[in-house]
């Protein structure tokens, strides 16, 4: 039996999922969005829920995997809606050496005019881009250890790396009409304290206002929480692990 990481997203609304492309690339090569990192986001936004005492229907969530791979998921009733990864894991988010979205004509242009060829920009965009091209490594705490000494290039693979997280969190909750939890999971989103504060509160200047106990953040506890929350910032373990063989159990005993 087989377990794909992206069943998840596989009822996602067409307007999420289809691509603005002629028909017979979709018809016949089989180009859409399909998400990636399903296990993940099923049970953070499932764990929330049982954190937050509410059914997973009522719930609408979006979920920040967090890791050298990082995508968003927009999770209404326990349901994917939308998420930040496509065709392949290159969309979205910017990541530990992949570059996430970038403009398609861009890479055409450096095909005709630069004459660099679909595996050296696969090499590139996959391998040598992300925070690795913008600091010179792909490791997040080392980023942040840079920044305290006052690296300019590691603030602004930092700052890069908070606007399109801040950007897209807000995108998964318009794709929602709002939110009612914000969790954060993966080796980043468990572990740094400092982007899980940035991010929550760059994206609560566009959602809203949504405190959160900052010590509780800054100290690893879990939930870190505030009874005055509109919504409530979640970061936990991601459960990649748990969920494969939550899904084998077969859809009547895996709800």
């Amino acid at each position: 039996m087989a377990c794909l990481d992206t069943a998840f997203h596989s009822r996602m609304p067409e307007a999420a999922s289809i691509y603005a492309v002629p028909e017979e690339w979709r018809e016949r090569y089989g180009v859409r969005r399909y998400g990636f990192h399903g296990f993940s986001h099923a049970y953070a936004a499932r764990r929330a829920a049982e954190i937050l005492r509410r059914q997973p229907s009522e719930m609408r969530v979006v979920t920040c995997h967090l890791g050298a791979g990082a995508s968003l998921a927009a999770v209404r009733a326990g349901r994917s809606v939308d998420t930040t990864m496509g065709f392949t894991p290159l969309e979205g988010l910017v990541m530990a050496t992949r570059s996430g979205t970038v403009d398609p004509g861009m890479l055409l242009w450096l095909q005709r005019h630069a004459g660099i060829d679909e595996p050296a920009l696969t090499e590139a965009l996959d391998r040598q881009g992300g925070l690795k091209a913008l600091a010179g490594t792909a490791d997040m705490r080392e980023i942040l250890h840079r920044i305290a000494d006052g690296d300019d290039r590691a603030e602004l693979a930092f700052d890069v790396y908070i606007h399109r997280l801040r950007s897209l969190i807000a995108a998964m909750a318009a794709a929602m009409n709002g939110l009612d939890a914000l969790v954060f999971t993966g080796g980043v989103g468990e572990n740094s304290a400092p982007v899980r504060a940035t991010a929550f509160r760059e994206a609560a200047r566009t959602l809203g206002s949504v405190p959160f106990r900052g010590g509780a953040n800054h100290a690893g506890r879990r939930p870190a929480r505030d009874q005055s929350q509109r919504a409530p910032r979640r970061h936990g373990p991601c459960g990649r692990r748990r969920a494969p063989a939550r899904g084998a159990r077969g859809p009547d005993r895996a709800r």
